[in-house]
């Protein structure tokens, strides 16, 4: 398969409307708080479970040294804290407050576009769609 053939040149079409969607969506929703692009992922990967800085550099495929400046950032708004890990008081955790908590709800209301167009999907076309996406990703 070319990607100089049609169908393949449309799914690729396709795939970068969406992503550019996707983008100026997080950033609208972002902007909205003041804060990052990137400060948003972070706080929507905190608010699920706290994690030490290195757990939420590999969630977020970044170095942890890049990821301080996010995270400070996000600390000085209020919206996350460091508390060490009761399992080992040498790690710190990066925890949502309680401000960062409603945060991370009304970015996830804002963030329509990721979650609206799959409502026109069944149940079987998105588990199709998950593994056709999958299977790109793992190749």
């Amino acid at each position: 398969m070319s990607a100089d053939d049609p169908l393949s040149s449309e799914v690729i079409t396709l795939f970068a409307s969406i992503t550019d969607r996707y983008t100026r969506e997080y950033e609208s929703a972002a902007a909205h708080h003041g804060i990052t692009s990137q400060q948003v992922k972070a706080l929507l990967i905190l608010d699920k479970a706290a994690l030490p800085m290195r757990r939420l550099a590999e969630r977020l495929g970044a170095e942890p040294s890049n990821l301080t400046a996010v995270v400070d950032r996000l600390q000085a708004r209020g919206l996350v804290e460091r508390q060490a890990d009761p399992n080992d008081r040498r790690v710190k955790l990066l925890v949502t407050t309680d401000a960062g908590t409603a945060a991370a709800a009304d970015l996830r209301e804002r963030l329509r576009f990721a979650r609206d167009p799959l409502a026109v999907l069944n149940a079987d076309q998105r588990r199709d769609l998950r593994d056709l996406l999958r299977m790109m990703v793992d190749s």
